[in-house]
C-alpha cells in the first residue's frame, strides 16, 4: 500500500492549516460551516478551530447553498481597496456560497469549489464579499464558469438571504449588497484576499505558533 504524501498527525485549523487549494483562484478549497437545513448560525471559533454557535436566525430564510470559508485567505487592506464605500476589511476570512445539486446536509466538511462569481457586500460599512461557487464534478452545475449561467432565482436567493439574515425588527439594517460580479472580478477578490492573508499571518509567524487574534 502506497502511503499518503502527507498527513496531519492532529486535526488542522480549518482557517489556517488547510490550504486554499493548488488552481486557486479559479477553483478553491471551501470549508463549509452552514448547511441550507441550519436554522442557527455557526461560525469557525478562531482560537479552537471548532465551530461555534453565533446566534440562532431570527427569520424564517434558510441559507439557499452551503455557507462558510476559503481557508487561509483574509479580508484586509487589499479587498476593502475593492469594494467602493468600505472603511476596511471584515478581518476575516473569505466567505464563499457553494451550490451543489445534491443535498449536503453536514457542515465541518471540505469540497472543492469552481468560482463563478460573488455578492459585493458592505456589512456596518466593512468589506464582506461572498463568492459564489458551484461544487466542482457537479452533475447538473458543474459545467458552469461564470455567474451569468446561473439561473437568475438562484442569485436572487442569496442577495435576499444576505440581506435580512441580521434583520431585526425596528433597526435599519447594517448590510447593503451591490450589483453580483462575474467570474473575474471573484477572481480579483479571492488573490487580493490570499495576499492580505500573507501579510497578517506571514509564514515565519504561523510556523508552530499560537495567533492571537
Amino acid at each position: 500500500m502506497t502511503p499518503h504524501k502527507a498527513f496531519h498527525k492532529f486535526r488542522p485549523h480549518p482557517w489556517h492549516g488547510l490550504s486554499v487549494g493548488e488552481d486557486a483562484p479559479s477553483l478553491v478549497h471551501a470549508f463549509i460551516e452552514i448547511t441550507p437545513f441550519d436554522l442557527v448560525k455557526y461560525e469557525i471559533d478562531k482560537e479552537s478551530g471548532f465551530l461555534r454557535v453565533d446566534r440562532p436566525q431570527r427569520t424564517s430564510s434558510l441559507p439557499p447553498a452551503l455557507y462558510g470559508f476559503i481557508p487561509r485567505t483574509y479580508c484586509g487592506k487589499r479587498v476593502q481597496a475593492m469594494m467602493p464605500g468600505a472603511s476596511r476589511g471584515d478581518l476575516d476570512p473569505l466567505d464563499i456560497c457553494v451550490i451543489s445539486e445534491r443535498p449536503i446536509g453536514r457542515a465541518e466538511t471540505l469540497l472543492n469549489a469552481r468560482v463563478v462569481g460573488g455578492l459585493p457586500m458592505l456589512d456596518d460599512g466593512e468589506a464582506d464579499d461572498k463568492i459564489i461557487a458551484i461544487l466542482n464534478c457537479d452533475h447538473q452545475w458543474g459545467h458552469l464558469r461564470d455567474l451569468s449561467d446561473l439561473p437568475k432565482i438562484l442569485v436572487e436567493r442569496l442577495v435576499h438571504y444576505f440581506s435580512t439574515y441580521k434583520w431585526e425588527p425596528g433597526k435599519a439594517s447594517s448590510v447593503k449588497i451591490g450589483k453580483p460580479y462575474g467570474c473575474e472580478h471573484a477572481q480579483r477578490v479571492i488573490t487580493a484576499a490570499m495576499e492580505d492573508y500573507l501579510e497578517a499571518f506571514p509564514p515565519d509567524l504561523m510556523e508552530g505558533a499560537v495567533v492571537d487574534y
